[in-house]
């Protein structure tokens, strides 16, 4: 019985291990597809209906605005400017998209993740601590921190799915550039989406969860809402 389990596990490993795992868009099918704007299409995926490529202009694979600090997100000391297929039609399908922060000093991005991108941050001005939570592979109950102080002209990169943040550590405005290999990357801020969800995760559970008491989470639920 031992020996048929053992053949068994083999085989459906196997055969998984044979599937290509992709950790970007898919490929495109044709050279261009320009997006059209088009609220009222009945059928979401990762990416938008095309315009007829004989209409695309150059227009289409163009966007400026990189150069000035974008929208504020509220409390939290960050701006952000993001270039994607809605700002630039000619990205879709194409599989990436770029944004750039500008973080005020000692301030964080919060915990966060991208659940369709891994991302490859460039720092252009002051200095970033980013880093990474990965499984740790000897402990399922554990994660490895993987961090770097960063510099103008430095850069790091984001695996796909992994929890993250960035922190400002510098007295000056910290400036840098994300790229993503997605076109809608994506984003789940951890403590918000724990604690501030709708309908609300119950008190008990999440006590049980974190260790703490029901009391506890009430007080943090408050910070979140």
């Amino acid at each position: 019985m031992r020996m048929w389990w053992l053949i068994t596990t083999l085989v459906i490993t196997s055969f998984f291990s044979n599937f290509p795992a992709y950790a970007y868009d898919n490929n495109p099918l044709q050279d261009i597809c320009v997006a059209v704007k088009d609220s009222q299409a009945s059928v979401f995926v990762n990416g938008k209906i095309c315009k007829d490529p004989k209409l695309a202009t150059a227009d289409d694979f163009f966007a400026s605005g990189l150069n000035v600090s974008g929208n504020a997100v509220p409390l939290v000391g960050i701006t952000v400017t993001f270039v994607d297929v809605n700002k630039m039609p000619g990205l879709n399908t194409l599989g990436m998209s770029i944004a750039r922060f500008d973080l005020e000093p000692q301030s964080i991005a919060p915990l966060h993740l991208h659940p369709r991108a891994s991302a490859l941050i460039t720092v252009l001005e002051g200095t970033l601590y980013a880093g990474f939570l990965a499984l740790d592979p000897t402990n399922f109950f554990k994660s490895r921190l993987f961090s770097k102080i960063l510099n103008p002209g430095d850069a790091f990169v984001l695996p796909q799915g992994l929890i993250h943040f960035q922190y400002n550590v510098g007295n000056k405005k910290a400036t840098y550039l994300f790229f993503f290999n997605s076109q809608n990357p994506g984003i789940v801020m951890i403590p918000r989406s724990i604690f501030a969800s709708e309908p609300p995760v119950p008190d008990d559970i999440l006590a049980k969860g974190f260790q703490l008491s029901t009391t506890q989470i009430a007080e943090i639920r408050k910070k979140f809402s």
